[in-house]
Order: C-alpha cells, then structure tokens, then sequence
C-alpha cells in the first residue's frame, strides 16, 4: 500500500507538504503543489480519511437517527437528507432507533466513536433527552426532526400535529360523523400529544362529546388492533370512523376490520397521518394528512450544517411545516361508501 512517505519521497518533499496538499492548508507553492497531486496520482495514492479528519477537526460524516426506516414517511425523510448532504459534500451515515430508547443510546455512543460531525434525529421519545444532552456535552451539533422533547433546545424541524389531526376529524365531521374513535401512539412522543390534542380540539368546535373509551394508545408500529377494534364493535353506540395517528396504525386496523368482513368505509370510515408513499400512488385509498417528508429531510440537513460551519445564529430555530389533507375512498358518510 502506498503511504504519504512514498508520495513524499518521489515528489522529493517532506510528508509535512504532501499533508498540506491533501488538506490544502499551509503555505505553498502551486507548482510545488502540481507536482505533489501528479505523484499521488501516479502512485494511485488515496488519502487516510480518519488522520484527515483529525487534522482538519472534520469528518465530513453526518448521521440521520429515525426510528422506523420501514415506514415511507422516513424513508422519504431520509431521501431527502441524503440529497442535501451530498449536495454540501457531507457523506451521511443512516441510523434506525426502532422506536427504541436502548438501541437510540447504542447509536449516540456509536456516532461519537465515530466521530460524526452532526446528528439529524427522530428522538425516540421524551427519555430521549439524556441521549441529546449526551451529544451536547462532546460537542457535536444536532437538529431534531418531526419530534420535540420536553426541556432540550436546539433546532428543529416539526410538522404540525395538531393541526393535520384536527383537519382529518373535521373532514369526518363533515361527513356526518360523530362517534369518531381515535387509536393514538404513545404518549411519551411528542406527536401523539398533538394528535390527541388536535382530536379533541376538533371534537369541542363541533358540540361533540369527548369519550375517553374511543381513545387508545398503542405503539407506533403496532400493526394488530384486533382486541381494540372489538370493544368498539361491541359498544352499544358503535364508532363509525376511526382516526389512525399514523400510517402503520391505520394500515393495521384496515386489516382487522377486513378479517371481520367489514368493509372501509362502508361500514368504517379510516383517516390517518402521513401518507403511504409510493403506495398510494398505485392504489389511492387511504384519507390522509401528508406531509411533506422529503422537505424534513433536506432542511433538517440545511440546518445542522450551518450549525456545524458557525454560520447559523445564536437564537434556535424552529420550522414547522404544514400537512395536507388529501381526501380519498376510505373516508365517507356512515354507511355510505
């Protein structure tokens, strides 16, 4: 293997000029740094990127942390970061928590090990902010993404929960809905709040009660609702309409009122948030709040590396991006579809 010693001997220079050259640092001469870059080349020489970094205090590496690589909407958040990294010339490292607060640990300790000059992350929930005060304490720069936790400041890219979940149950009141169920995650991540919140709101504007037994909380990638789709089927005043917090929720109600030979939304209307990516495009069923995932990515990664440069100010910056209601065929008039 060629080494920066056999650069610089063939060049007839010291290792300290070939060091400057690949850094492009130092004083110089440019013919001194022609006939340096003309010996690497001959000798297919390829820089150590780790003693890079450690010159130059950067590795160009950033990290992406979400918790659920599966679902499209973070797979068209990780797109879209992947792009705007490529574009500031950052290499980006792809992080999945699993909605897990010990695998998120794992990762922040992995990333520091490695270096990683920022993180873009998903906290996994509020006990996710030892972790974030962890990175704070070496120094490396993050931005929060889709999610806040109670008491960390820092830059943050959101969506507006509240607002897209009022949307979608207004959307069903309009439709002649008024027993509309809710099947929330867990109230330990920041979005499930606002959900709830946005339901209730919705529910309060129009004259309706507030039934505590059409709420449940389950886990974001919960798929099986069969035991919570039967109380509600028992009840003597029945929902017609459920609310999925997301995707993955509302796919998996979809499948249990299926295996009860119930029909969406003939005999169920369903509405969630997030879109189902390409999936919808191939069979646009789902009412939805989409948002708009590739933009989450590409800002987030905006923002983290004017943190990383210096170049962003000292007051943190929140965005929060607006979802939209698209209407399809699994939302309609009871007993209608």
């Amino acid at each position: 293997m060629t080494t920066i010693y056999d650069v610089a001997k063939k060049a007839n220079v010291s290792a300290m000029t070939v060091s400057r050259v690949i850094n492009n640092t130092g004083r110089i001469s440019e013919k001194t740094r022609q006939r340096v870059r003309k010996v690497m080349e001959e000798l297919h020489y390829v820089p150590n990127s780790m003693a890079r970094s450690l010159v130059l205090q950067e590795t160009k590496l950033l990290s992406l942390l979400i918790t659920d690589i599966t679902n499209p909407f973070y797979t068209t958040v990780a797109r879209g970061a992947e792009d705007a990294a490529k574009q500031y010339g950052y290499r980006l490292l792809l992080c999945n928590s699993d909605e897990d607060l010990a695998k998120e640990k794992d990762y922040v300790e992995m990333l520091l090990s490695t270096r990683a000059d920022g993180v873009l992350i998903a906290p996994a929930g509020d006990m996710s902010a030892e972790h974030l005060r962890r990175l704070e304490k070496h120094g490396v720069p993050y931005v929060m993404l889709d999610r806040e936790v109670p008491g960390i400041q820092s830059d943050t890219i959101l969506g507006n929960s509240r607002d897209g979940a009022r949307q979608l149950v207004e959307h069903l009141i309009g439709l002649g809905h008024r027993r509309i169920a809710l099947i929330n995650g867990p109230r330990q991540v920041s979005t499930a709040r606002g959900r709830q919140m946005g339901y209730v709101e919705a529910l309060k504007l129009n004259g309706l009660d507030i039934d505590s037994g059409l709420i449940v909380e389950m886990g974001y990638k919960q798929f099986d609702a069969t035991g919570t789709v039967n109380k509600w089927l028992e009840l003597p005043d029945r929902p017609t309409a459920i609310f999925a917090a997301n995707n993955f929720l509302a796919v998996g109600v979809i499948q249990t009122l299926r295996r009860m030979g119930l029909r969406v939304p003939r005999d169920m209307s369903v509405v969630c948030f997030d879109d189902l990516g390409i999936a919808s495009e191939l069979n646009p069923f789902l009412t939805v709040a989409a948002q708009p995932a590739y933009q989450f990515g590409s800002m987030g990664i905006q923002f983290l590396i004017e943190r990383i440069r210096g170049e962003a100010g000292p007051e943190w910056r929140k965005i929060i991006l607006p979802p939209e209601l698209i209407v399809r065929s699994s939302s309609a008039p009871p007993g209608q579809g």
